[in-house]
C-alpha cells in the first residue's frame, strides 16, 4: 500500500487473524467504498446545493443568457462530471494492490468523462444558439448549421480519444490509420460535407432564412422556411404539409424567394385578359357621347377628340374616310379608362411612385388579342392580394361590353346546339 493507514489497516486486519491476500481485497474494498460515496456526496453538494444556489442566483438577474445556460442542463452535466472526476483521481489509491482492476476502472472513468465532457459542450453550443436566437440579428443570418458542424467536431474528436483508449493506441496512431479510408469517410459524409459548405453560402450571400417564403417548383415546395439545420431545410407550404429538402440544393438548384416582394410597399399584378379581334373597332358619335358619362375618362375623350378632330382637318380628310383619318378605338378608350381606374384604386399604387400602371397589347394569339393588366397592390398579405387582383378582373369582365368589347372564349358544346337550332 501506498498510504502508512493503508499498512496500518492491513496490519491490524492480520492482527485479527486475516491472511494477507484477504487483508488486501478487504482494505481495497474499504477504500473503493470510501471513494465511492466521496464521489457521491461531492455529487450531492454540486448538483443539490451548489447548483441551487446559482439557480436563484440566475432568477434574480436580468439577463436572459444565464437562464437559458441553466434551461439547457448545462450546470446539470456538468454536476455529473464531478464523481467520475473523483473516481479517475483516487481509483489507483483503492485498487493499487489490483492493477488491471484499476486501469480498467481507470479508462471506465475516463471514457465517461470524455463522453459527458462532449455533452456538456453539446448543452453550452444549444444554450448559444438559444441566446442568439434572441438577438435581432439571427433573424438574417441562421447559425444552426454551424451549430451543428461545431458538434460533429467534438463528437469526432470524442469518438477518437474513447476509441484509442480501448484499443490502446495513440490518437495520433489513431488518426494516422483513418487517413487510408478518408476517401470512404468523405461518401459516408457526403451529404454532410455538401451542407456543411451550402450552409455557409446561404447564411453569407443572406440566400435564405428561417421566415422567408420560398418557391422550388422541383422539390414542389412553396411555403415558408421554418428550420434551416446542416442537412436539410424544412419548408411548410400552404397546405400545411412539410417538405424536407437537402440544403445543398438550395445553392445547387434554383428557387425563388418572396423576401424582396415582402420587404417592399407593393406586390406585383400582372395578368391578360383575352379579347375577340372582331369586337374590336372604331368609335363612332354615338358611342364617344355615351363614353362622355363614364366620369372616370370623360375629360380624355374631350381632349383626345378636340386633338383628332384638329389633325383631320389640317389633313383635310373627311368623315367618310375612316382609313385616313384619325380615329379613337373602343379597346384603346379601355384601355385609358382601365389605367384610371387603377390610378384611383385604393389598393393600387399609382404611377407617382416608384411602382407603375402599365395597360398593354401584347402580341395576338389565335386567342384574341391579351390586354395585360400589370400594376402593384399595395397590400403584399396573399389572401387580400388575391381578393384585390380578383376584384379588378371582375369588373374588367364587367365592364367590357360596354365598350363594346368581348372577351374571348373557346366555343362549347351548348355554342353548337345554338347554331344546329339556328341551321
Amino acid at each position: 500500500m501506498n498510504s502508512n493507514l493503508g499498512l496500518k489497516l492491513k496490519e491490524l486486519l492480520i492482527d485479527f487473524g486475516l491472511n494477507e491476500y484477504y487483508a488486501t481485497i478487504t482494505i481495497s474494498i474499504l477504500i473503493a467504498l470510501v471513494v465511492i460515496l466521496l464521489a457521491i456526496l461531492a455529487y450531492f453538494i454540486t448538483n443539490k446545493i451548489l447548483f441551487r444556489i446559482v439557480h436563484k442566483l440566475v432568477r434574480k438577474t436580468k439577463s436572459t443568457w444565464d437562464d437559458i445556460i441553466i434551461q439547457k442542463k448545462v450546470l446539470k452535466r456538468l454536476a455529473q462530471l464531478v464523481p467520475a472526476i473523483i473516481i479517475y483521481y483516487f481509483a489507483k489509491l483503492a485498487l493499487v494492490d489490483f492493477p488491471i482492476i484499476a486501469s480498467l476502472v481507470h479508462k471506465a472513468a475516463y471514457i465517461y468523462m470524455i463522453l459527458f465532457g462532449i455533452l456538456t459542450l453539446d448543452a453550452f453550443l444549444n444554450a448559444l444558439h438559444s441566446a442568439y436566437l434572441t438577438l435581432p440579428v439571427s433573424k438574417d443570418k441562421p447559425i444552426k448549421g454551424f451549430v451543428q458542424s461545431i458538434k460533429i467536431i467534438f463528437y469526432s474528436i470524442g469518438a477518437i480519444l474513447i476509441l484509442s483508449l480501448i484499443i490502446g493506441e495513440s490518437p495520433k496512431t489513431l488518426l494516422a490509420s483513418l487517413g487510408a479510408v478518408a476517401a470512404i469517410l468523405i461518401l459516408v459524409f457526403k451529404d454532410t460535407i455538401l451542407g456543411f459548405v451550402s450552409s455557409i453560402q446561404l447564411s453569407a450571400n443572406k440566400m435564405v432564412k428561417p421566415g422567408d417564403w420560398i418557391t422550388m417548383p422541383s422539390k414542389n415546395a412553396d411555403g415558408t422556411v421554418i428550420e434551416i439545420t446542416l442537412n436539410t431545410v424544412k419548408i411548410q407550404n400552404f397546405d400545411k404539409t412539410i417538405v424536407t429538402v437537402p440544403t445543398y440544393s438550395l445553392i445547387s438548384e434554383s428557387f425563388q424567394n418572396w423576401k424582396g416582394m415582402e420587404e417592399s410597399k407593393g406586390r406585383r399584378i400582372s395578368r391578360s385578359v383575352f379579347i375577340n379581334v372582331k369586337s374590336i373597332k372604331f368609335c363612332n358619335h354615338e358611342m364617344l357621347e355615351k363614353f362622355k358619362k363614364i366620369k372616370l375618362i370623360k375629360d380624355y375623350i374631350i381632349s383626345k377628340q378636340e386633338e383628332i378632330d384638329k389633325y383631320n382637318e389640317e389633313l383635310g380628310v373627311d368623315d367618310h374616310d375612316k382609313v385616313s383619318r384619325r380615329n379613337l378605338t373602343n379597346v384603346g378608350v379601355f384601355r385609358k379608362y382601365m389605367e384610371i381606374y387603377l390610378e384611383n384604386h385604393p389598393k393600387i399604387h399609382d404611377n407617382k411612385s416608384p411602382y407603375m400602371i402599365l395597360i398593354r397589347h401584347l402580341q395576338p394569339t389565335e386567342k384574341g388579342l391579351p390586354i395585360q393588366i400589370y400594376c402593384f397592390s399595395n397590400d403584399q398579405n396573399w389572401i387580400n392580394y388575391e381578393q384585390i387582383q380578383a376584384d379588378i378582373f371582375d369588373h374588367i369582365l364587367a365592364v367590357l361590353p360596354e365598350f363594346e368589347l368581348s372577351t374571348f372564349q373557346n366555343p362549347t358544346g351548348d355554342d353548337f346546339k345554338c347554331l344546329t337550332k339556328i341551321n
